[in-house]
């Protein structure tokens, strides 16, 4: 009997050490892979590790975000390794180091010299090699040069503007008689019909319902593992950009057709117009994949971002009514000014919303709609004592800086006022990233943002189903059923 126990208690020891035996040597493999190779500089790698073969670290980043506390996986990195600010990892297929400072966040997006746009080959495939995040420096400032007035321009802001107040207007009218629904999904629909009037004018109708579902089916295999096979989101999303593109391409190829046959250049009513006739200094013109791409991109970035901060901004003010007060009441002062026989908008309006600007800014702080973005390492590159490898990806952790207290007190208080007389020091303030890349849009996305925050806090109030709903925090912070509520009429104003 004591000698089977003995042979017992050998055998689960030796099984305990093969485990363990197993473990380490999983847990080197990519030590062995990518950090060998570097020679002496690996030693000035940032602390971390880079997980499992394969997976990397994206099991725990996985678990959670999935989660209620999606903060834990940095924390859970600071408790091992310490407030560096810089970690080594093996994040979305890649060798990588998480930057969590608004010091080195600063550094890694506007040092274009040291990095370049770094986001996983599955993404650029999707939304295209010629888009902003697919492209070289030179040819970035080319693109963004030729694309800055029509999306972000003084004068092509206020042609938009009217669009947005019609639509904004006519979605809440309809809104109020419809019960229950799903907010975030229906303002995600009215964004949406905004961003394509924008590009594609009145030609945007009879394929708008088919272009929303494809694009619904490309954004989710932007975030989804690319896996290419049959059933899986990412080949799905593959199909989808085709259909996508082929849509678009029998747009430009007919706005092309039509200028041909009119024999001069016809004026210009939307984007799309205005970007076959953009040309640089040398005469260049777009090519017709630039500009599916660059309209693909737009969409990916304008319809999420504004449908989902304009929910959550809205929800935001609901919860907050002395908030809300002070913003209703400086949108009631702004009609109070106007002028007898003006009932809408001007731009020289929005401009003068001071406190609602200060609502937005704060709700893009707190909700922080992008988690990160890539970078990749042109070269070696030394910050804070730690070297980044040539090479290797750098994801910018935007949460980490919002949600610092030593930079923005109390920071998971919603608090616009925090905004009062203050001016974010470079690299604090990443809604839009930084730098060169600096999102295209962010002045058309706020556009949208403000109009709708106008006519709501004037007329409407916001009633959830389901206050306390458990969030969502993958691909965006979202309530887990789409913000369940009822809009209701509070006034007959404006």
């Amino acid at each position: 009997m004591e000698a089977s126990s003995i042979w017992a208690a050998v055998a689960v020891t030796v099984c305990i050490i093969g485990f363990e035996a197993l473990k380490w040597f999983l847990k080197s493999v990519n030590g062995w892979l990518y950090e060998s190779k570097l020679g002496e500089i690996r030693y000035a790698l940032p602390p971390g590790d880079l997980g499992w073969p394969f997976i990397g670290n994206m099991w725990t980043f996985l678990r959670a975000f999935k989660s209620s506390d999606p903060d834990s996986f940095i924390r859970n990195v600071v408790n091992r390794y310490g407030d560096t600010g810089m970690y080594k990892a093996f994040m979305f297929g890649n060798p990588s180091v998480v930057v969590t400072t608004a010091e080195a966040s600063k550094r890694v997006l506007t040092d274009d010299d040291a990095f370049q746009p770094g986001w996983p080959k599955a993404t650029v495939d999707l939304i295209g090699d010629k888009s902003f995040i697919g492209i070289s420096y030179e040819e970035h400032k080319r693109l963004r040069r030729l694309t800055a007035a029509p999306v972000n321009g003084h004068e092509a802001l206020s042609v938009y503007l009217k669009f947005i107040e019609e639509n904004v207007i006519s979605a809440l009218e309809k809104w109020e008689k419809m019960g229950e629904f799903e907010f975030l999904t229906h303002v995600r629909k009215l964004t949406f019909r905004i961003i394509m009037h924008i590009f594609l004018s009145s030609e945007s109708e009879p394929v708008m319902e088919a272009l929303e579902n494809e694009y619904t089916t490309l954004n989710h295999g932007v975030r989804a593992m690319a896996i290419n096979l049959p059933g899986f989101a990412y080949h799905k999303a593959l199909k989808a950009r085709k259909k996508l593109v082929n849509v678009l391409q029998s747009v430009v190829d007919e706005r092309r057709n039509q200028k041909k046959s009119s024999g001069s250049s016809t004026s210009k009513k939307d984007m799309m117009d205005a970007l076959l006739e953009s040309a640089d200094e040398n005469g260049r013109k777009l090519s017709d994949q630039e500009i599916i791409d660059v309209l693909l991109m737009y969409l990916n970035a304008g319809h999420e971002s504004s449908g989902h901060i304009t929910m959550w901004a809205a929800v935001l003010l609901q919860d907050h009514p002395e908030i809300l007060q002070k913003a209703k009441e400086e949108q009631e002062e702004i009609i109070k000014k106007r002028p007898p026989g003006q009932n809408r908008l001007t731009l020289k309006e929005v401009r003068e919303m001071d406190y609602l600007s200060k609502v937005i800014d704060e709700t893009l702080r707190l909700i922080t709609f992008s988690l990160t973005v890539f970078r990749e390492a042109k070269k070696n590159v030394n910050i804070n004592g730690y070297v980044i490898p040539k090479g290797w990806k750098v994801l910018v952790w935007f949460r980490s800086v919002h949600f610092s207290p030593d930079i923005y007190p109390n920071p998971k208080e919603f608090n616009p006022s925090r905004w009062d007389n203050y001016t974010p020091k470079a690299g604090t303030f990443l809604p839009f990233g930084a730098g060169s890349r600096l999102c295209p849009g962010n002045d058309l996305a706020k556009l949208e943002i403000a109009v709708f925050l106008h006519h709501f806090l004037l007329n409407y109030k916001l009633e959830r189903t389901n206050p306390g709903c458990f969030l969502r925090f993958l691909p965006h912070t979202r309530p887990n059923d789409n913000c369940l509520a009822r809009i209701k009429k509070v006034s007959t104003q404006a």
